[in-house]
């Protein structure tokens, strides 16, 4: 498997971890008579600022899949991985690591420490695009 195809993967997996994480605490609050089952909102933020920042490290997962994963999957079915193997492991870490600093803290430092991660991975998505662009022109 090909550097690209297990960051895309992987991507896709972190994804659905944060949802599996954040469905079965709401089932636990449902079960438990906690919570009514059709009152949660979409953010978290009628649950706890843990479930807040889940809703929004998931959210923000999803958001950007369309950016990260095209990229990736464009790469692997034009047959241009090459382009994004190199760094396609580092996005991936950048990712991980930007959502497990959401999940662990608020406050200034975590948020300037999340959009460093951010940054990484926008970054890495821009110099793809080029990469990727130059390829088609040159082929």
């Amino acid at each position: 498997m090909s550097a690209s195809a297990f960051a895309l993967l992987g991507y896709v997996s972190w994804t659905l971890l944060l949802v599996l994480v954040m469905e079965s605490h709401r089932t636990v609050l449902v079960l438990s008579g906690r919570h009514a089952p059709d009152t949660f909102k979409p953010d978290g933020t009628d649950v706890s600022p843990f479930a807040h920042r889940l809703a929004r490290a998931h959210a923000n997962c999803y958001e950007h899949f369309p950016v990260i994963g095209g990229l990736l999957l464009l790469a692997l079915v034009t047959g241009h991985s090459v382009v994004t193997d190199g760094l396609a492991l580092w996005l991936l870490a950048a990712r991980v690591a930007q959502s497990a600093v959401h999940l662990a803290a608020a406050g200034p430092t975590a948020v300037q420490i999340r959009f460093s991660l951010f940054a990484i991975q926008l970054v890495i998505a821009a110099w793809w695009s080029l990469r990727l662009l130059a390829a088609f022109l040159t082929a």
